[in-house]
């Protein structure tokens, strides 16, 4: 797997398993199979309720936690819960994870980043960073953080490829990581005429060439999946590459459109949700 080097100091894969919507016995199976075939990131949240799940899914593989890079996500209603971080290693049954981000600009998100600082400096977690942030939310992080955020998390796809913001990501050295990096899965996206015409030159489906197009923006991509053959096909991106005119010519398809809204007053309210531990089995 290829990786990128964060702000951090740490190396992090630049593809790996994604977890959302993923029931604990899937999650469980989908990050053992991963592993199995190569696999060494993994993504996963609180607000998931999967996180026991991933962990039985680690130990299950027999992976080395060392060769593991694993992240989670802060849910908002426990940004100022001094023992938050602590519970997610409980869940997870590791003594630390890779990266750790705030996962939704909402709620009391500057002490969220203050006590994640205070766990990098504890060795609880090695680097850290933010989801769904952009525009205001993230200007006051960088005006008042410590450690830098190592990792944004956003939607990002041909269709809404991020410019603006990686135009800031880059003054920083944030690395961008991309949720949605198949456009939630839209077959017009997906079927575009210039995927189908490089997936038959290169022998490879639409959505390879897509997962593709993302690792050579230097895109982090975590495309979640409970089928086996699907997460194999995922990683079986490494054996070629598009040439910068094919890279020049997807840029075109460009529609500036996301398929979340991330409305604050909706954003609140769902972040308002509190969690229940009793999902995570």
């Amino acid at each position: 797997m290829e990786k990128i080097m964060l702000n951090s100091g740490y190396e992090m894969p630049l593809l790996g398993i994604g977890t959302y919507l993923l029931s604990p016995t899937d999650a469980e199976n989908s990050v053992y199979h991963a592993l199995k075939m190569g696999y060494r990131l993994i993504d996963t949240a609180n607000a998931y309720h999967n996180e026991r799940a991933v962990g039985r899914g680690i130990k299950k593989s027999g992976v080395r936690r060392e060769e593991i890079f694993l992240e989670s996500k802060l849910w908002p209603t426990v940004y100022t819960k001094e023992s938050a971080i602590d519970e997610m290693l409980e869940r997870l049954d590791v003594d630390y994870v890779d990266l750790l981000l705030l996962h939704q600009p909402a709620g009391d998100y500057l002490a969220g980043y203050k006590m994640m600082e205070k766990a990098v400096k504890e060795g609880k977690v090695k680097s850290i960073g933010v989801s769904n942030f952009e525009g205001e939310p993230l200007e006051i992080i960088l005006k008042n953080c410590e450690i830098k955020p190592a990792v944004i998390q956003v939607e990002a796809h041909p269709y809404f490829p991020q410019t603006e913001l990686k135009k800031t990501l880059e003054k920083y050295d944030i690395k961008l990581q991309a949720w949605y990096p198949l456009g939630h899965g839209d077959k017009t996206l997906i079927n575009e005429p210039i995927f189908t015409n490089l997936a038959s030159k290169y022998g490879k489906t639409n959505a390879q060439i897509i997962l593709r197009w993302h690792l050579q923006q230097e895109n982090i991509i975590i495309p979640g999946s409970k089928n086996v053959d699907h997460i194999k096909d995922n990683a079986n991106i490494f054996d070629f590459a598009l040439t910068e005119e094919e890279m020049q010519e997807i840029s075109k398809i460009n529609k500036n459109k996301r398929y979340y809204q991330p409305e604050p007053a909706l954003t609140a309210s769902y972040a308002n949700m509190p969690l229940d531990p009793s999902k995570d089995i």
